[in-house]
């Protein structure tokens, strides 16, 4: 960058679907729905395992981070996404892009250990169930939750100290919906390699690691669940961690898919590619939180019990408040 002027940028523009006028305005609507749809799912399970006593355990409270986690992450993100689909020039500060990639980067890496960290639960519940009273002490699970969250806040500082430590002296458009982190480390005028580094240090720490301790809980709880002699203990067996494998597979597959499919090498290629990726992104940043309280709601006899309770419950209290 020798002998050439050098610009600091003070903002970044955001393109997300600047090309695509049509599909701004249709998802639009669509995320602001999925939007009210995670804020009202999520917010019942966390009111439902905070207030029924039948759902103080290990399970449902890290049930109940989980969804937490999932407001918190598409808050961080969502109402961005839905201001560039609004206004025709899609600006966000360096500070403000800095706040909302430490959230994003925070929140994810969260949900990876925390994912593990139900995936032990599960294990000890289905594998060792004498124990489980004593090995999933409130002492442990509150533990693993609260090291869960410092796990992703101590990775997302490091990461986002590191990327928002370089230069940006030229190009300022992310073509991205975020301030995702690899998208804007394209446009630093320094080398990256440093941080691409520190980026697959902390990926195996909370990414590898995390799915190679679920896929080996699994295999634990998968032998024993095939060793039960009976029919409907197997089946009783599964269904109580069939929700959390459920959501592990849609959350750990559509990383899977975001970053191995095959890249396109022509130009119209490359520019269906970057729509394809901008839709998986939305997919797992809004569809996925959007999904997992339904997940636990349908497959889980005491969330569906619990939720209706709370409903009928804000109904009679609706009812009084009415006829006062």
């Amino acid at each position: 960058m020798e002998g050439t002027n050098q610009t600091t940028v003070t903002e970044f523009v955001l393109l997300g679907l600047s090309g695509h006028p049509t599909l701004e305005t249709i998802f639009f609507v669509l995320v602001l729905w999925m939007y009210l749809v995670i804020l009202l799912g999520n917010g019942i399970l966390i009111i439902a395992t905070v207030y029924d006593s039948h759902l103080h355990t290990p399970m449902y409270f890290f049930l109940g981070n989980l969804s937490f986690l999932d407001i918190c992450y598409t808050t961080s993100s969502v109402p961005l996404i839905l201001d560039s689909f609004l206004t025709p020039r899609k600006t966000i500060s360096f500070s403000g892009c800095t706040v909302q990639m430490f959230l994003s980067f925070a929140m994810g890496a969260t949900e990876c250990v925390l994912l593990s960290m139900m995936a032990f639960d599960r294990y000890v519940a289905i594998c060792k169930p004498l124990r489980y009273p004593v090995i999933m002490s409130k002492g442990t699970y509150v533990s693993m939750a609260t090291g869960s969250w410092i796990t992703g806040g101590i990775t997302s500082t490091v990461q986002t100290s590191l990327a928002m430590k370089l230069p940006f002296c030229g190009d300022n458009v992310i073509n991205h919906f975020t301030c995702e982190i690899l998208a804007v480390l394209k446009l630093a005028c320094a080398d990256i390699l440093p941080n691409v580094i520190s980026m697959t240090v902390a990926d195996i720490f909370v990414l590898v690691f995390p799915v190679l301790f679920i896929f080996t809980s699994y295999v634990f709880i998968l032998s024993t669940i095939l060793r039960i002699p009976s029919a409907e203990g197997r089946r009783k067996a599964f269904s109580t961690c069939s929700a959390h494998l459920t959501v592990v597979i849609i959350f750990y597959g559509t990383i899977f898919f975001m970053y191995v499919k095959p890249k396109s090498k022509d130009s119209l290629g490359v520019t269906k590619e970057d729509l394809t990726d901008k839709f998986i992104s939305l997919f797992y940043g809004v569809v996925t939180p959007m999904l997992n309280p339904l997940i636990y709601s349908l497959r889980n006899k005491d969330v569906k019990t619990a939720v209706k309770s709370l409903l009928v419950w804000s109904g009679e209290e609706l009812k009084k408040l009415s006829s006062l």
